[in-house]
């Protein structure tokens, strides 16, 4: 049996780092050792939420936008994450082909690409950005504030291999030869479906792969794999499972549109609240526990509701059900996962935060706080009206110090760094379990 840390919320508020800080040596050997069996993904960003007694990963993207919201100074570890993984995965790769997603007026994602391409090229590729949106034609030169433009090409089938074809010229984009990866790095998060002139590719690197885009991943299976890294990140630190790990439930077959399904919904959403107030009673935890409703499958904080009973999800009005019924890319919901939900304590300038870690190969780089003045410490930050406020990862070098207070700047920033990288390795896990037979 595991031994309770006792009455977290009331006692000892940063129990649960000081337990991670005193295992941190053994944390890291035995991350070491599984990043000799699990390949992470290339690069990764995870929500997390802090509620003193409780810090726990609610969302792992596989294809991060927001690396303009990293701090300047995390730009040299980023840089060498990508050497490495690059040196592991083809250590022979000179041409790198960056797929951003399809929207080109979003300014503030823009900011994300033309990061990326800097930090591509700083770690020795030759990159061009291609676009899988048919309404790009032509090479088109978009100009991004506060960066040099970029030029977004459309790609092209030649035989196994996909390209970016030679263009002579105008509209202010120089002559371009035809550019041949030997890499295809997806910023692009396939909520549309798998593009066809990516699917067969064997002779070029696409990463990450095709079936982490959301057209054939799930959250439960990542939640799932999650559960198992959980319990055996408990056993080595001794602490109960729990206190990382967000219980969570899956209901498919739902129509929100058509009201089927409102059976399945409120039967689980009772049944894991029930399951977290045992929690909550053994901890002594006064919080009022609740659940995230969301798309199994889909981002962009979109197809997601709070419940405090079951009664919250029966009977949705009209507005209520078309927002749970299509999510990013047309993708309509039929399968459901139903999260534990976690308070958040942070808050910047005394609006509510939650800390988000980017990830690129095992390597932590930095990350930010999504700040929401709007919202309360249980509700979705993930929405119009946040701002980000850059992570100080470069300053705590990610390091914990034995000698400081649990909540310090090292100290707190390591231990969201270990459940960060907790969320990488399930998603490595997850992407080796789903993996196409073939």
């Amino acid at each position: 049996m595991i031994p309770h840390l006792a009455n977290l919320q009331a006692a000892a508020r940063h129990e649960l780092e000081r337990q991670i800080l005193e295992h941190s040596a053994a944390i890291e050997h035995w991350f070491r050792s599984e990043w000799q069996e699990i390949t992470p993904p290339f690069y990764a960003s995870v929500d997390l939420r802090n509620s003193g007694f409780k810090i726990a990963p609610v969302d792992t993207n596989l294809f991060p936008g927001g690396f303009n919201n990293l701090s300047p100074a995390s730009q040299p570890l980023c840089v060498q994450a990508v050497m490495t993984a690059i040196d592991r995965i083809c250590p022979e790769a000179r041409n790198l082909v960056l797929v951003p997603e399809n929207h080109t007026r979003n300014l503030f994602y823009l900011r994300n690409v033309a990061r990326l391409n800097t930090i591509m090229r700083q770690a020795g590729l030759n990159v061009r950005i291609g676009t899988l949106n048919p309404e790009i034609t032509a090479p088109t030169l978009i100009d991004v504030p506060d960066n040099p433009p970029v030029i977004i090409e459309p790609m092209a089938r030649k035989g196994p291999r996909a390209i970016l074809p030679a263009f002579p010229g105008g509209d202010g984009v120089p002559r371009l030869t035809e550019f041949d990866p030997c890499t295809i790095l997806l910023n692009n998060d396939l909520s549309s479906g798998l593009p066809d002139i990516l699917k067969g590719i064997s002779t070029q690197y696409v990463l990450p792969p095709l079936h982490a885009g959301w057209a054939v991943r799930r959250k439960s299976n990542h939640f799932a794999a999650y559960d198992t890294v959980a319990e055996e990140f408990g056993r080595l630190v001794q602490i109960d499972p729990w206190l990382v790990n967000p219980y969570f439930e899956r209901c498919g077959q739902v129509d929100f549109r058509e009201r089927t399904g409102e059976e399945c919904l409120a039967t689980n959403v009772a049944a894991l609240l029930d399951r977290i107030r045992a929690k909550y009673q053994e901890y002594g935890i006064a919080e009022q526990p609740y659940v995230v409703v969301k798309a199994d499958a889909g981002t962009y904080g979109m197809g997601i509701m709070m419940a405090k009973s079951a009664d919250d999800v029966v009977g949705l009005n009209r507005k209520e059900r078309n927002k749970m019924a299509v999510v990013k890319g047309g993708l309509e919901v039929h399968d459901v996962i139903i999260q534990e939900g976690v308070h958040t304590h942070e808050k910047i300038e005394d609006s509510v935060a939650e800390p988000v870690v980017y990830m690129i190969d095992r390597y932590v780089v930095g990350g930010f706080y999504r700040v929401h003045s709007g919202r309360g410490i249980d509700e979705n930050l993930n929405a119009p009206g946040m701002h980000f406020v850059p992570l100080a990862f470069e300053d705590a070098c990610m390091t914990p110090d034995h000698g400081a207070a649990a909540d310090a700047a090292p100290n707190r920033f390591y231990t969201y760094g270990v459940v960060a990288r907790l969320a990488l390795l399930a998603a490595g896990r997850e992407l080796e379990q789903t993996a196409p037979q073939d």
